[in-house]
């Protein structure tokens, strides 16, 4: 029997269950859409990154408390960072992975702040170096963590974009322009291939961190000496260059093409201010820079930053002529570069509105400025410039007349309409295609030339319906005047234009006077001295007074046979 308990034992530990591991559930973290709504919410749609920096502040206040996680208490602090341990937990929950992120974004944003403060305190810009290395540290917390068999590919893919991102953002602060490319196109890739595998609705987050990063990389690729890769003007639209005057001056000293003078309608126009001279070595590519630009608005937004410079530097050529009358002949070409640019800008802008006064609004002040232009001293008395300007007139009058007939169309006037659509087909059968126009210009003809006469057609038709109408509802009605107010006539119904003037006929004011009879008054003054005549017989019955007959009269009234 001792033999056979050990037999016993063994079978009651075979008959013990096996328990059976649970798989954990997977983790998913929308890195860049979380970021993204937190920073739209809370102060970054106004640049206000003080506040984001804040809120960060208070979310990882609010996640430790939540997840039990404390760094110490009230007296003491004890730093507890998330583990490979909180995530691989049965009871875990994926909010753990939003500790190291906020505590990433907090840094970039403080660093952010530094830098919009950097401009007036150039030594915060060793604080905010520190600010993008300590995010780099919490990026790559977040990305060990996201590596874990817990977390699904999108997670880890997106922990590796952003992680990407942030230190390349830092060396690009850094100037260290060859990592920082790399990390960049690493993490637009890593964008662009979730952009293609993600349904069209979660796709706009990511497509905007592709567009963020284009103008950083295009810059670093600068800097490298890809020069192909860079348009300075689109990049300082963008924000990007800080010191553009500088940078266009480093990039002109690595060519040996130094600008002396220009030609400008045959005539040599010599450079001899040096900000002028890098002014006009940096729009030599202005041109190609509005055709690489995305829309209207951002060509918009160059010419607008154009501007900018173009002003300072005619301010500043003016200020020379009053002493040296021999730069006369280049303020009249910087003026003509500024005519010719806003004309271009008005174009644009022409595309953006739908109502046709504006675009005559717009074309009275190109044809106003370029009609100034044209009768400058400089270049009177050139003919190529004067053929050159009196083409561009032709041009815009007859775009002028087109838009007014447009005008006069939407306001149905189409009488006016149909002769000033006659008038634009007629100037713009004048005006060669060819002419030498601006890109914008040659477009917008081509276009109205298109159109002109079927819109003519247009107006004339509806000229015809109208008249008929007109001729259908002309009813001879006969006309009554009378001098009779329509107060005392309304019984009586009439058609009279008078009542509908400034003074109707309705009622005469002050009405007429009516003779009404008067109450007579009776003053009866003679009555006082009338003797009137005794009266008592009739009122007693008719005779006088007796006196009593005695007795017998007594006896006879009293038993009434007495009476007469």
């Amino acid at each position: 029997m001792v033999s056979e308990e050990p037999t016993d034992n063994s079978q009651t530990d075979d008959a013990k269950p096996v328990q059976k591991t649970e798989p954990l559930k997977s983790f998913t973290l929308e890195i860049l859409k979380l970021i993204k709504n937190a920073q739209q919410q809370h102060g970054l749609r106004h640049g206000d990154f003080q506040r984001y920096r804040g809120y960060c502040s208070r979310r990882i206040r609010r996640l430790r408390k939540v997840l039990k996680l404390p760094q110490g208490d009230r007296r003491h602090f004890k730093k507890r960072d998330v583990t490979e341990a909180h995530i691989n937990d049965k009871k875990a929950d994926e909010r753990y992975l939003e500790i190291p992120l906020m505590l990433a974004e907090r840094c970039w944003a403080y660093a952010m702040q530094l830098r919009q403060e950097s401009n007036t305190e150039p030594r915060k810009k060793f604080h905010l170096i520190q600010k993008l290395r300590k995010a780099c540290v919490y990026a790559l917390q977040l990305e060990e963590l996201c590596q874990q068999e817990r977390c699904d590919p999108r997670t880890k893919l997106e922990s590796q974009a952003y992680v990407a991102w942030i230190q390349g953002t830092l060396q690009f602060e850094l100037q260290i322009w060859i990592k920082a490319t790399e990390n960049l196109k690493k993490a637009q890739m890593i964008y662009e291939k979730l952009v293609s595998a993600l349904p069209e609705v979660d796709q706009l987050p990511y497509k905007q961190r592709v567009v963020e990063i284009t103008p950083s990389l295009r810059y670093c690729a600068y800097n490298i000496g890809d020069e192909k890769a860079v348009d300075l003007l689109e990049l300082r639209s963008q924000g990007i260059l800080e010191n553009f005057d500088a940078l266009v001056s480093q990039t002109k000293q690595k060519t040996e093409a130094v600008l002396h003078e220009v030609q400008w309608f045959g005539i040599k126009v010599a450079v001899r201010i040096e900000r002028v001279r890098l002014f006009l070595l940096s729009i030599e590519g202005l041109d190609d820079s509005l055709v690489h630009a995305e829309n209207n608005q951002a060509k918009i937004k160059i010419l607008e930053n154009l501007f900018i410079d173009l002003r300072d530097i005619i301010s500043l050529a003016r200020d020379i002529v009053r002493t040296e009358k021999q730069d006369q002949l280049l303020l009249s070409y910087l003026l003509s570069i500024r005519v010719e640019r806003t004309s271009q800008r008005h174009l644009l802008l022409m595309q953006q509105t739908r109502k046709p006064q504006d675009w005559v609004r717009l074309l009275d002040i190109i044809l106003q400025q370029t009609g100034e232009l044209s009768q400058n001293e400089s270049i009177k008395d050139v003919k190529l410039a004067q053929d050159y300007y009196e083409q561009q007139l032709q041009a815009y009058k007859a775009l002028r007349i087109y838009y007014l007939a447009r005008t006069q169309a939407a306001q149905k006037r189409w009488k006016e309409a149909t002769v000033l659509f006659d008038s634009a087909s007629k100037a713009l059968s004048k005006v060669p295609l060819k002419g030498g126009f601006i890109k914008e210009l040659e477009d917008l003809l081509k276009n109205v030339k298109e159109n002109v006469d079927v819109d003519k057609i247009n107006a004339q038709a509806n000229c015809v319906l109208d008249l008929q109408e007109d001729q259908n509802i002309a009813v001879p009605q006969k006309v009554y005047k009378s001098k009779k107010p329509l107060i005392d006539r309304l019984d009586e119904f009439r058609e009279e234009p008078q009542l509908l003037t400034k003074n109707p006929n309705i009622v005469s004011l002050p009405p007429a006077m009516e003779p009404i009879p008067a109450k007579p008054l009776f003053y009866d003054l003679a009555l006082n001295f009338v003797e009137f005549p005794d009266l008592t017989e009739k009122l007693e019955g008719g005779q006088p007074k007796q006196k009593g007959a005695g007795i017998s009269g007594f006896v006879k009234g009293l038993w009434g046979w007495g009476k007469k």
